[in-house]
């Protein structure tokens, strides 16, 4: 054991990155469409100034430790409570990448992790969809999800033999009766679009027709259109959308501030993205780069105008998406996990 002056520890989302794995950009599964970029980014940085990086369980475990360890959790809750009160650990920062809907009894916990950590980033500091009772919002910090590329991504942005059907790819969840929610309405778009056989659907779970996440009213009422639209999970989804023009991409839940991975993948891709989720999305991507699900009332109408859209049309949109990658797109969400993790030592 090397006693270094500082060291990183970050606490992944999940216990399958432990042991370094979330570092590990050489993993297929792992690293899909480059996911982990960013965490290998951030350590190879700090690693370049002397600094360690590691998964959180080298820390407790005290398989490496520093003279001050600075502690970053990305949404595991039960990772820290042994470290808390560790005069040689400072907890800097929490992150919640879900929303209320995905794991409510996270955000039940705020008041307490905003006790516990310096900083709390979450997609908005105003209290929407959750509840700032009991919170220290002076240490709530907007999170902007970080994303592993700053450009279109080649081959897939310059492909050119592309579907005019739309494409979905989400897995199978059911909300549980939370709200508000969108899986119902990604739903909505596929048994609408397969009335028309106008959609592909690409996703994990959506043939177990009778497990958990099936039960529920709107996937047996489009049961057959998903059976119909259905085309199995996809290994890269940077491949599957660069065979479309259009892609249906919906957030869980429309939360300010919260937009995720789902249209940086169509970008990345050079597919124009059909979009729902924050209804600040406006003040987040420019307008010009997708196509605004809001003023969506009918999905076969929808699809009929797009696919008539004029080449010219489509590409100047596909532009736009190009240089909000390399423009705001890097500032906010490439950069993001590097200021989220800066002046780890102030």
């Amino acid at each position: 054991m090397s006693l270094a002056e500082h060291a990183i520890f970050l606490e992944p989302s999940s216990a399958g990155f432990l042991g370094d794995k979330l570092f590990d950009t050489s993993d297929r599964h792992l690293n899909r469409d480059g996911t982990l970029l960013p965490f290998a980014r951030l350590r190879e940085y700090w690693a370049a100034r002397g600094v360690p990086v590691h998964t959180a369980d080298a820390l407790r475990s005290g398989a490496v430790r520093a003279r001050t360890n600075h502690y970053w959790s990305f949404g595991m809750l039960d990772g820290y409570g042994e470290l808390r009160g560790q005069p040689d650990v400072r907890l800097r920062g929490f992150v919640l990448f879900e929303p209320p809907l995905v794991l409510p009894a996270m955000y039940a916990r705020l008041p307490a992790l905003s006790q516990d950590f310096e900083q709390i980033h979450i997609h908005n500091t105003v209290g929407d969809l959750y509840s700032l009772d009991g919170v220290d919002a002076a240490k709530l910090r907007q999170l902007f999800w970080p994303q592993p590329y700053d450009v279109e991504q080649e081959p897939f942005w310059s492909r050119t033999e592309r579907s005019d059907r739309f494409v979905i790819i989400s897995g199978n969840h059911n909300p549980k009766f939370r709200k508000p929610e969108y899986y119902s309405k990604r739903i909505e778009a596929v048994g609408a679009l397969a009335s028309v056989d106008a959609v592909d659907l690409y996703g994990r779970g959506w043939e177990r027709w009778f497990s958990k996440q099936s039960a529920w009213w709107p996937y047996w009422w489009n049961i057959r259109a998903i059976r119909r639209s259905f085309r199995g999970s996809c290994n890269s989804k940077l491949e599957v959308l660069s065979r479309y023009r259009f892609s249906i991409c919906f957030e869980n839940t429309p939360m300010r501030g919260y937009f995720t991975e789902k249209m940086f993948d169509c970008l990345y891709a050079g597919t124009v993205p059909i979009y729902l989720g924050a209804p600040d999305i406006e003040q987040l991507v420019p307008q010009e780069t997708f196509v605004d699900a809001r003023h969506c009332t009918d999905f076969r109408a929808l699809h009929r105008r797009l696919s008539a859209m004029p080449a010219t049309e489509w590409q100047d949109m596909r532009e736009a998406g190009r240089a909000f990658l390399r423009g705001i797109g890097k500032r906010r969400y490439f950069d993001a996990l590097m200021n989220i993790c800066e002046m780890p030592f102030g």
